[in-house]
């Protein structure tokens, strides 16, 4: 579907968040299905697959794409006396990857934002989208995994925060309830300096989906890691937060830790399969190899 077949659904522009909160609950109520567009980089690719839909039965396209409330970059205090950045769930990849408050604080989302897809798509695509969409591929959620972001959902009855690690429950499917969108996403910044990893391995930088996508993050303190987050796409249902993983590298330091531990943790944390971009084996290799050198890094660091 073109920008042009949008003629062919109902549609609405509410003018703020409490208005679309509103509609969102009053439709929800009546089984209504409604989609929340903001960049339409996944909906619109989506419609060309989907199957055919009677004018009568198409679901009302929120537009959320202007309203100010999903949009802003700020950066904060917590309530642990660090800084939080706050990222509105309609804020784009561009806007993202020029923001100098990401570049020095969170230079792995930054990173992340420079290879989601062409320019083009970076001036429209959003971190909202990206997670709600849900797919295993999601680069953006990849970076928030390892960043151990949290979520704020908002609806008419208020607003929750939901970790990273507990929205998805399994593909395309999460806690998102009808009446509800994401608000935001918050993140507990690391010190300044920490290290991280991002690699893309598809058959082209920033323009193809992901065979293997890869996202670290670490605060390591006297030789252990004090932190540790890890995010993997394209090789499970879901982005996958390689749980194993993480506790191995925080069951102690990280010179007693081999590249023979991190393979087995790696392999059994990811369920990769074949299809048209790649191979399970192909996969299951691409992300031993890369949670390995990242520990190398560590270990170097």
């Amino acid at each position: 579907m073109s920008v042009a077949g949008l003629a062919l659904h109902p549609f609405t522009a509410p003018k703020s968040l409490d208005e679309a909160l509103a509609l969102l609950a009053e439709r929800a109520a009546k089984s209504e299905k409604t989609v929340l567009l903001a960049g339409g980089t996944d909906w619109f690719v989506e419609r060309h697959v989907a199957p055919a839909e009677e004018a009568g039965t198409l679901p009302l396209v929120l537009d959320v794409s202007r309203l100010d409330a999903l949009r802003g970059i700020s950066l904060g205090g917590d309530t642990l006396g660090g800084d939080t950045l706050r990222i509105g769930a309609a804020a784009t990849y561009l806007e993202i990857r020029k923001d100098a408050r990401v570049a020095a604080r969170c230079p792995l989302l930054a990173a992340t934002a420079r290879d989601v897809g062409a320019l083009q798509i970076q001036a429209r695509g959003t971190l909202g989208g990206n997670l709600a969409s849900g797919s295993p591929a999601a680069d953006g959620v990849t970076a928030l995994a390892a960043l151990d972001a949290t979520l704020v959902l908002a609806s008419a009855r208020g607003t929750r925060r939901v970790p990273i690690s507990g929205f998805y429950t399994g593909y395309r499917k999460s806690v998102l309830l009808a009446d509800e969108l994401v608000e935001a996403v918050e993140v507990a910044l690391p010190p300044e300096g920490s290290p991280f990893a991002w690699r893309k391995v598809g058959t082209r930088q920033a323009q193809a989906i992901s065979k293997v996508a890869f996202a670290g993050l670490a605060v390591v303190a006297g030789g252990r890691l004090a932190r540790l987050g890890l995010g993997m796409a394209s090789v499970a249902p879901t982005v996958a937060l390689l749980p194993t993983t993480r506790a191995l590298g925080l069951s102690k330091p990280l010179a007693e830790i081999s590249d023979a531990d991190v393979e087995k943790a790696v392999l059994a944390d990811v369920s990769p399969i074949d299809d048209v971009r790649s191979t399970a084996a192909y996969r299951r290799h691409v992300a031993v190899r890369l949670v390995q050198r990242f520990f190398g890094e560590l270990r170097g660091s």
